[in-house]
C-alpha cells in the first residue's frame, strides 16, 4: 500500500524546475499559498542539460523538495520535425535533476510526465497499468520515450536508493502562458491563435488539422498546479499517478466551442490529410480521486480565461515589441 503520511510543505525550500513554462509558472503561483520558500533559476543561469551545473545548483541552494516541470514541449508538428531535440533534451534534463537530487539528499521529488506515455490504442479511460502494454503514438513517440525513462528513473532511484521520488502524468494542459505558435504549439493555443487571426482578418474559413473526430481531455493549468501540489503532499509510491478531468471532447467540438468563445462566425474546415494523433485519449483518475482531489474549472470557463489572457498579455506584448 502507498504511504499516506502527509508531506508538510510548511518551512520547506521547494525548487520548481522550469518555472517559466506553462506548468512551472502556475506551480509558482499555487505554492505562494503554502508556507514555503520557492526556489527558481532562469535557463540563462542554469543549463539543465549540463550535469555539473545542476549538481552545483542543488548543493548551493539545498532544496528539500523538487518539482521537475522543466521539459522541451510542443505539438504534433514540433515533435515530428525535431525528434532528436525532444528525446535528447528531455532525457538529459530529467536524468541530471534526478541524480543531483539524490546526491543532495532531497526529501521528495515530483517528476511531471505526460499522458502521451501510453500506447496509441490503450484502453479508455487509460489506467496507470496501461504503461508499456503496446506501441506508442508515432507523432509524439520521442517525447513519450523520454518521459517513460523519467518514470523509470524515479522508480529505480526509489528501489535502489530509497528516494521518495514520484511521477505524475498530466493530461493535455492549457491556460495562460501557453505557447500560441500555430505550428509549434499544442492544439488549444495553436487553434486559439488561428481562429483569433481569422476573426480579425474577416476570413470566411479556418483550417483545422485532422478529421475533427479524435477525442481528447483537457485540464486547465491552474487546476493542474493545484493537483500537483496535492499529490506532493499526499502521495508516495513507485507507481506513477494520472492527473486529469476524466472528461473528453472531440477536436471538432473543441474547435466549435473555441470559435464561440472567440466570437468567430466563419466556417471550420477540417483537413483529414493532416494527422489526428491518437484516436482517443482520456486518463483514468480513480487513483487521484481516492486522494481527495478533483479538477474544478469547466472547459468553457478555462478557454474564456485563456483567451482573455491571450488578448491582454500575449498580443499586447507582441504589439509593444513591434
Amino acid at each position: 500500500m502507498p504511504d499516506i503520511t502527509p508531506y508538510p510543505l510548511a518551512g520547506k525550500r521547494i525548487w520548481v524546475a522550469g518555472h517559466r513554462g506553462l506548468v512551472g509558472a502556475a506551480l509558482v503561483q499555487r505554492l505562494q499559498y503554502e508556507d514555503c520558500t520557492i526556489l527558481t533559476v532562469p535557463r540563462q543561469q542554469l543549463d539543465l542539460r549540463q550535469p555539473d551545473q545542476v549538481s552545483l545548483w542543488l548543493r548551493e541552494t539545498k532544496p528539500q523538495a523538487v518539482i521537475v516541470a522543466a521539459a522541451k514541449v510542443g505539438g504534433i508538428h514540433a515533435n515530428d520535425s525535431r525528434p532528436a531535440e525532444f528525446l535528447y533534451d528531455n532525457l538529459m534534463i530529467e536524468a541530471n535533476i534526478i541524480e543531483a537530487a539524490r546526491q543532495s539528499r532531497v526529501e521528495k521529488l515530483v517528476f511531471l510526465g505526460s499522458s502521451c506515455i501510453y500506447p496509441r490504442l490503450a484502453p479508455q479511460p487509460i489506467p496507470e497499468s496501461a504503461l508499456l502494454t503496446g506501441p506508442l503514438e508515432p507523432t509524439n513517440e520521442w517525447y513519450a520515450i523520454a518521459k517513460i525513462a523519467g518514470i523509470k528513473l524515479c522508480q529505480a532511484y526509489r528501489r535502489q536508493y530509497d528516494c521518495d521520488f514520484i511521477s505524475v502524468m498530466p493530461t493535455n494542459l492549457y491556460g495562460p502562458g501557453d505557447n500560441f505558435d500555430t505550428l509549434q504549439g499544442h492544439v488549444i493555443p495553436a487553434l486559439m491563435a488561428k481562429i483569433h487571426h481569422a476573426r480579425e482578418a474577416g476570413a470566411e474559413t479556418v483550417e483545422v488539422w485532422g478529421s475533427g473526430r479524435a477525442l481528447r481531455e483537457f485540464l486547465y493549468v491552474e487546476d493542474a498546479a493545484d493537483g500537483i501540489v496535492h499529490i506532493l503532499k499526499h502521495y508516495s509510491d513507485a507507481e506513477h499517478i494520472n492527473l486529469g478531468t476524466s472528461e473528453e471532447i472531440s477536436i471538432g467540438d473543441l474547435a466549435g466551442l473555441m470559435a464561440r468563445v472567440i466570437g468567430y462566425r466563419g466556417r471550420l474546415v477540417f483537413d483529414p490529410s493532416k494527422p489526428d494523433g491518437t484516436p482517443r485519449k482520456v486518463v483514468d483518475t480513480t487513483h487521484l480521486k481516492s486522494l481527495g482531489w478533483r479538477a474544478h474549472t469547466p472547459l468553457q470557463q478555462g478557454l474564456e480565461q485563456t483567451y482573455r489572457w491571450y488578448v491582454n498579455h500575449h498580443l499586447a506584448d507582441r504589439r509593444a515589441i513591434a
